[in-house]
């Protein structure tokens, strides 16, 4: 006769499979916590990219194939991944402490930097940029963006800028008016119709040359300052430009020293500037045709007379 299973026995076999599924539970846990938070590995599909930052023992700090969060994070100085045929700088977003990014003589259509909060540098030139954000990096000092195919550039949150060089891109504006703190600005070969430096009070050099513009006021109190550093030729829609002092910059930013274009000169007020005919007793500095050509003066023809305090006078004198 067979022995009928005791209770004990019974009991005991019970507890053995609860032990086998805590275990199984524990075993599924330890080997999940990798993926967890351990070695989370940032995403970097561009290639030429990877293997840059792989290759930076600065940033690969445990020298191996991948570049993790903590890497990434733990990460304070510079980035330069300048002519590797980079595509993608995905993964980028993961340099929270990165200061400066040179990224240029790549082909890169689009660039967002807005995670990177304390970057201070960009160099992202000679690219194919039709996007480019910085709105969130209110730290940064020096920016370039030179040779791309920018529309737009947001600049209205980078009250710390000093440096701008957006030349030969596609911009038809480009509002500075919270960049109080730029000195150089470089916008040459735009679609720009209109600009407006006044507020940049500490600006030393503007070079707004081969644009579309009508209007170009430089009254920000310091005009004297950038003597050599002020050029606005190629703009063949300009005539009046707004600036401190007429008779000053009369003398110093000319047309035989390339500043400006013929038919270009200066008033304290453009936009109140009367081209009709009415008598001044102010000092007359010079005049012009209507392309702009300096003359003595002739018969038969349409002048214009520019005087010291902004004032321009129509003349046309009949033989």
């Amino acid at each position: 006769m067979l022995a009928k299973p005791n209770g004990k026995r019974k009991k005991k076999c019970i507890s053995f499979t609860k032990k086998s599924k805590i275990t199984k539970k524990l075993l599924l846990i330890l080997l999940c916590l990798p993926m967890i938070g351990f070695g989370q590995n940032v995403y970097i599909p561009d290639a030429n990219f990877k293997a840059y930052l792989v290759g930076e023992p600065t940033i690969n700090t445990n020298g191996d194939t991948e570049i993790q969060v903590s890497e990434a994070t733990a990460f304070n100085s510079q980035i330069n991944c300048s002519t590797m045929n980079i595509s993608d700088l995905t993964g980028i977003e993961a340099f929270t402490a990165l200061t400066s990014l040179y990224c240029g003589s790549n082909q890169l259509t689009s660039l967002d930097m807005s995670s990177n909060s304390e970057l201070e540098n960009l160099n992202c030139n000679e690219n194919q940029l039709t996007s480019l954000v910085v709105s969130q990096n209110t730290n940064l000092i020096s920016l370039e963006c030179r040779y791309n195919q920018l529309t737009n550039l947001d600049l209205s949150q980078n009250s710390t800028l000093i440096g701008l060089n957006c030349g030969e891109n596609q911009l038809t504006s480009l509002d500075v008016s919270n960049n109080t703190a730029l000195t150089q600005i470089e916008c040459f070969l735009n679609q720009l119709t209109n600009l407006d430096v006044s507020n940049n009070t500490v600006l030393v050099i503007l070079h707004c040359t081969q644009n579309q513009l009508t209007s170009l006021d430089l009254r920000n109190g310091n005009n004297t300052i950038h003597q050599q550093g002020f050029y606005s030729f190629g703009n063949p829609n300009l005539f009046c430009i707004d600036v401190d002092n007429v008779s000053w910059s009369t003398t110093n930013w000319t047309v035989s020293s390339n500043n400006i274009d013929p038919q270009q000169y200066f008033s304290n007020n453009c936009s109140g500037t009367a081209i009709e005919e009415y008598s001044t007793n102010n000092e007359l500095l010079k005049v012009t045709d209507l392309l702009g050509r300096e003359l003595k003066g002739t018969k038969n023809e349409v002048l214009f007379y520019i005087y010291d305090d902004g004032t321009v006078e129509k003349r046309i004198v009949i033989e």
